[in-house]
């Protein structure tokens, strides 16, 4: 009993130490990232129509005509007074709701090849802040599951880079169960390497309660054009061990066979439940990733009426 007590001891003091590593190693390049997110997310601003919409609220939004058959009491005399048409005076809607945003933190997302500029893991986190920079800034509130309750603070991406960095708990490729409600989104930024059977398992869960969502799988450009050959050992980041290659070259039919059915099998699941699914290379601006998911943000689901790891990602290491 005793010496079982220590092993477990020993294992989560190496694993605070672990973590305490990464996060330091985060800390670091915390700042560097809030800039980069706030840069996208100024770009991405520039030009966009906000989620504003007229409803119940307060502030002022649009002057529009007067239907018939609407109550006279709706009219806004005073702007009417002005030419010959009857107006009314729309208020804005401030029922702001909420987005769930899942950064993947994983030990694989920290793969970059010579293919990249950056790491899975880097891309992963300026796209959800600046995503969380954006919403905020369109009146929405933010959260991240397990990590931080929704805020609508302007200073969201502290918020967040805190919540990451003093996070000493393990780091799962796929959110952690909870239940979100029905009227939230869910942004899903992962390599979604993950079996199918834990990825169709949260994805079912995280839509149980009728959130809409929306998944981005980040890969670095060698997950997709396999450019190996000659003897390459390939290495598992996430403690699966490692496998070596005589003839890597060989291999590309198959694994980009077997990576071509994984997507197929998500998208099958995403369409299915009414989410979108995006696939995003670290080779392709940020930007163009936070535009697509700005305008999906909101949208109806697709097609609605109404309402064992595959990737070679780690470490490539090429043999004599």
């Amino acid at each position: 009993m005793a010496a079982a007590r220590q092993r477990a001891d020993k294992h989560e003091i190496k694993a605070t130490q672990r973590a305490s590593g990464e996060a330091r190693s985060l800390a670091q390049t915390m700042p560097r990232l809030i800039l980069e997110a706030r840069r996208i997310a100024a770009t991405v601003i520039h030009g966009l129509h906000g989620r504003k919409r007229a409803g119940p609220g307060e502030n002022f939004w649009q002057y529009r005509r007067f239907l018939s058959g609407e109550p006279a009491r709706r009219v806004d005399w005073r702007r009417s007074a002005r030419d010959e048409h009857l107006y009314v005076r729309e208020q804005e809607w401030e029922a702001a709701h909420t987005v769930w945003l899942w950064p993947d933190r994983s030990p694989s997302m920290a793969f970059r090849s010579q293919l990249a500029q950056e790491s899975k893991l880097d891309r992963c986190l300026v796209v959800a802040f600046a995503l969380a920079e954006i919403l905020v800034q369109a009146g929405e509130r933010v959260g991240m599951p397990g990590l931080m309750r929704p805020t609508g603070s302007r200073n969201v991406l502290d918020k967040m880079a805190n919540a990451i960095v003093h996070d000493v708990a393990e780091r799962p490729s796929l959110p952690p169960l909870f239940a979100p409600s029905s009227l939230a989104e869910i942004v899903v930024v992962s390599d979604f390497w993950s079996p199918m059977a834990q990825v169709r398992a949260t994805l079912a869960q995280l839509s149980a309660t009728g959130a809409h969502g929306h998944t981005v799988q980040i890969v670095d450009p060698a997950e997709e054009t396999f450019p190996y050959s000659g003897r390459v050992e390939f290495i598992e980041p996430e403690g699966a061990g490692s496998i070596t290659a005589g003839r890597a070259e060989a291999w590309k039919g198959e694994y980009e066979t077997r990576v071509a059915r994984h997507r197929a099998e998500i998208r099958a699941e995403t369409d299915k439940l009414g989410w979108s699914f995006t696939i995003h290379r670290t080779d392709r601006p940020a930007t163009e990733l936070l535009l697509a998911l700005h305008a999906r943000l909101g949208a109806p689901p697709p097609g609605a009426m109404v309402s064992g790891r595959l990737s070679v990602a780690g470490q490539a290491r090429r043999q004599a």
